[in-house]
């Protein structure tokens, strides 16, 4: 069975390990207030026709000997459908993109399959796939598997990522795990169901060799009468991503209890143990998010800082020392985004799932306009930079 990391004593709650500076968001204004900044873009790398994939989301990029790389998930036409597959395409410059190839193609039997980001030691590309044996809304989870490649061009065959006991994780991997102190760390969601737990490895490509941290997790408020409620196997808290805090390692994470704020844990132990996630005063409209760190050291948080449903505009918030968030510029807004296209199940305006990564004097942030296009918006890190 998968190892899991036990606790001496039961994490104590804190407060918040961030907080916002009054007044960055003005929920009555376009936008929140927000302007770009300076030198901001945005390229397409893949845009739906009147055949062929007319859903996408869960884009997730990295960069790898000289190129750029974006992975997502597909389907003809719905979320969540048994021929969803995982595609990627590649870049020279983030400008211009290589036509969609086929990461994983769709399950079969009842398999469902999703995109699940990237690792790379800088001579080994990974690419994770999360298999859900049973598809994506029975509430009883997946595992999650990897392929590697030396060039990005030819793939190995899939084999199931493992843990420190050397059996395969039961779950499926986060999208963007962050390397801190020479330690991989990242979450995954436990099966059965999907439990958001947080794991660290030495593996340099993340492969192998996974622990699993201690955390508290939050009660669920109940569901209405007649909602699923999958047995209470899906944890309040879910799709974190991390940062780096001084000594100490912050993940942030969605709230299923539709609080439209971003929760947060910390943990000052290189992933062992962590702190019972607590609400924050980071609006969150629910579109995933990510969390890391520029190269100065800086934080940031990319996600849609609404109070609400609608997931525009999309921001990048930062702080010089991870504690107080005080400066945030538009990425994509209102009137950026295009009107919907194709009909599909799930489909909604909006700026979804965004992962970044850290490439050639930029910060690259991924995500699908309207869950329809691939889009990629960079920002100069002189920009955002604070040292």
């Amino acid at each position: 069975m998968f190892a899991i990391v036990l606790a001496l004593a039961t994490p104590a709650v804190q407060d918040p390990p961030y907080a916002v500076a009054p007044g960055l968001f003005d929920q009555t204004a376009p936008d929140l207030g927000l302007i770009p900044a300076p030198g901001t873009e945005t390229y397409t790398v893949f845009a739906p026709g009147t055949t062929g994939d007319q859903f996408s989301n869960g884009v997730v990029l990295i960069g790898f000997k000289g190129r750029l790389f974006a992975q997502w998930q597909a389907s003809a036409r719905d979320e969540d459908s048994p021929d969803t597959h995982v595609m990627f395409a590649v870049s020279e410059d983030g400008e211009h993109w290589s036509l969609p190839r086929l990461l994983a193609p769709a399950g079969t039997g009842g398999t469902m399959v999703s995109s699940g980001g990237w690792k790379t030691d800088g001579e080994t590309l990974v690419a994770f796939v999360n298999v859900w044996p049973t598809g994506f809304q029975t509430g009883d989870g997946g595992r999650v598997e990897y392929l590697t490649s030396l060039d990005g061009e030819v793939w190995s065959e899939r084999a199931p990522v493992r843990g420190a006991d050397g059996q395969p994780v039961d779950g499926v991997i986060e999208q963007d795990p962050r390397e801190i102190d020479g330690r991989v760390h990242g979450a995954f969601h436990m099966r059965p169901g999907m439990i958001a737990t947080p794991a660290h490895t030495d593996d340099p490509l993340a492969v192998s060799g996974w622990r699993l941290g201690a955390m508290t997790h939050l009660q669920r408020t109940p569901p209405p009468p007649g909602a699923p409620v999958h047995e209470g196997r899906l944890s309040r808290e879910i799709e974190p991503s991390l940062f780096r805090q001084g000594d100490c390692i912050v993940m942030v994470l969605r709230d299923e209890d539709l609080s439209f704020r971003q929760l947060a844990a910390r943990s000052c132990d290189r992933g062992l143990t962590w702190t019972t996630p607590v609400l924050t005063d980071m609006p969150d409209a629910r579109a995933k998010q990510s969390a890391g760190n520029l190269p100065d050291g800086t934080a940031y948080l990319v996600n849609a800082p609404n109070d609400d449903r609608l997931r525009v505009p999309l921001a990048i918030t930062t702080s010089a020392d991870g504690s107080t968030f005080d400066r945030s510029f538009l990425l994509r807004g209102t009137g950026d985004l295009q009107p919907l296209r194709h009909e599909g199940r799930y489909k909604r305006p909006g700026y979804h799932y965004p992962k970044s990564v850290v490439w050639n004097g930029f910060l690259w942030v991924g995500y699908a306009e309207n869950k329809e296009d691939v889009q990629v918006t960079r920002v100069p890190l002189s920009a955002l930079e604070r040292y």
